[in-house]
């Protein structure tokens, strides 16, 4: 029904459909329904500001938005209504408008073909058509961090990402069809919502929830017992603060169907092993796994057939030639390295949007070793076949495993006229990143408690939750590269203590001794 109605508005192979909804049944219904005809789907988390969805579905311009009148965090109802009324104010292609209703509010649209999602499935139509594709056709279009300004537009195949999704959930974790339950708290702005979604490829009933701390933080593990979920998608930030509470989910749920907690967003620590299996289960898998939006899957994973070491990804997804390499290019053990993929995989994107000559897509992954793709991720290879990852190695942040961008916050905080310039970085902090911000301001300017609340104020308005910075601090100055460029990467290893190469290519290099003196 919903496929007959997005037809009947005109949808055809190839139109581009951006939804800004909340991880909802209808949402997973409309993708199906859309993709399945060969409309290419993109998505955005409504907690996203408008600017931020601009940003994004801006460049792939949507004929249709799929959209809701609100969402719901923490037992809270957040309209809406001024966000997409903000997009519609920009993207001029946006021909027509599906409203869901998914919370009891009013949404008043500024658009003339709004669809309410019922009347769109009010049809007769029962049998889903499926029509014969390319391999390489566009399924997703995804976006990057927006580090260095705005997101690239990745779009991925349909072919390929079945293929990665049905490898990484029947030979990875052992998904099997009519016996398992998978759940991954996410939303639909982060890759793992498509991951998720491909569970169903493998016959999993595959669970949608909200809120991970509302009424409190045995929610998901209640909803655990109650659904049967066998494969617990979550995140480190996620079971530290179960941790700190002191909750022990085996006390508040039984939890005997789980098979594997699954974790993702930046690894677990060892200590975080010994909690899940001393506090959740004693016989599970625990599997870290790694990847990103770039390949729609994981480089780093889990195997039902080979041993947990606690702190380390237990291995290579099959089929990937995942390796550590040093700065000449040559395969390391035991140090850390960044982490290749030395040879083609089947989930590599098939290209960026509005890049016809492909130099954006070999700047962003091939430009460090000719022919080799480099993922940006500081990686260990272990004599167990394992790996640890010790971070980004590039700038991006990722508070609470959601990747964002520098690009973004610095387009929120430079516009506010007492800050002259500012650089932002990800300081590592037991398992998660704090977002760190550091504002150099106008003379006769101090930074006090009411600027910086309207610099949080102003970054949560433009960006998301997720980029407001945890910590502000006051600076003299801005390290900068001779040729011009913002090193937020020296910034980070003075504040957590190492050593910075290279200090002859900064114009000024004495301005990093005023960082190695912030106070956390």
């Amino acid at each position: 029904a919903a496929q007959y109605g997005l037809k009947e508005m005109g949808m055809t192979r190839g139109t581009r459909i951006a939804a800004f909804v909340p991880n909802c049944v209808e949402t997973v219904i409309l993708m199906l329904a859309a993709t399945a005809t060969g409309a290419i789907w993109t998505s955005c988390s409504p907690d996203f500001g408008s600017q931020g969805v601009v940003d994004r579905f801006g460049q792939v311009e949507p004929s249709v938005m799929i959209v809701s009148n609100g969402y719901k965090y923490n037992g809270k109802i957040f309209s809406l209504e001024h966000k997409i009324n903000g997009v519609l104010e920009v993207i001029d292609t946006i021909e027509h408008i599906i409203s869901i209703e998914f919370v009891d509010i009013v949404c008043k649209l500024n658009h003339s073909s709004v669809i309410n999602y019922q009347n769109l499935v009010s049809n007769s139509a029962t049998v889903p058509e499926f029509v014969q594709l390319p391999f390489d056709h566009p399924l997703y279009i995804m976006y990057s961090s927006g580090t260095t300004g705005p997101p690239k537009s990745i779009i991925h195949g349909a072919g390929g990402t079945l293929i990665q999704h049905l490898k990484e959930h029947q030979l990875q974790c052992d998904i099997q069809k009519g016996r398992d339950t998978l759940f991954w708290f996410t939303t639909c702005g982060w890759m793992m919502w498509n991951w998720l979604v491909s569970g169903l490829a493998s016959g999993a009933v595959v669970l949608y929830d909200g809120s991970p701390g509302h009424p409190d933080l045995g929610t998901l593990w209640r909803m655990a017992e109650r659904t049967g979920i066998t494969h617990f998608g979550t995140s480190p930030k996620f079971l530290a603060a179960c941790s700190k509470s002191e909750l022990v989910p085996k006390n508040v749920a039984d939890l005997s169907n789980f098979r594997s907690l699954l974790s993702t967003g930046s690894p677990l620590v060892s200590e975080q092993f010994d909690w899940v299996y001393e506090n959740v289960h004693s016989d599970i898998q625990v599997a870290s796994i790694s990847g990103g939006t770039d390949i729609i899957g994981c480089f780093l994973a889990g195997s039902p057939i080979l041993p947990v070491h606690r702190g380390e990804l237990q291995c290579a997804q099959l089929g990937m030639d995942v390796q550590s390499w040093d700065t000449d290019g040559k395969p390391v053990f035991g140090q850390s390295g960044e982490l290749v993929c030395t040879q083609p995989f089947p989930s590599m994107p098939v290209g960026f949007w509005n890049d016809e000559d492909g130099s954006k897509y070999q700047e962003a992954y091939f430009d460090d070793f000719d022919g080799v793709w480099t993922h940006g991720d500081y990686v260990e290879m272990t004599a167990n076949g394992g790996a640890i990852i010790y971070g980004r190695s590039d700038t991006t942040l990722n508070p609470g495993g959601v990747r964002i961008g520098t690009a973004e916050i610095y387009r929120a905080v430079e516009s506010m006229e007492p800050i002259v310039d500012a650089v932002v970085v990800g300081r590592p902090n037991e398992g998660d990143v704090d977002v760190v911000l550091c504002v150099k301001l106008t003379t006769g300017t101090d930074l006090d408690e009411k600027l910086e609340s309207d610099i949080r104020g102003l970054i949560r308005s433009a960006t998301t939750p997720r980029h407001v910075p945890k910590y502000i601090f006051e600076v003299d100055d801005i390290p900068y590269t001779i040729s011009g460029k913002k090193v937020e990467k020296a910034v980070l290893a003075t504040i957590t203590g190492r050593k910075v190469g290279n200090k002859d290519a900064l114009a000024n290099p004495e301005s990093l001794k005023q960082y190695s003196t912030l106070s956390f």
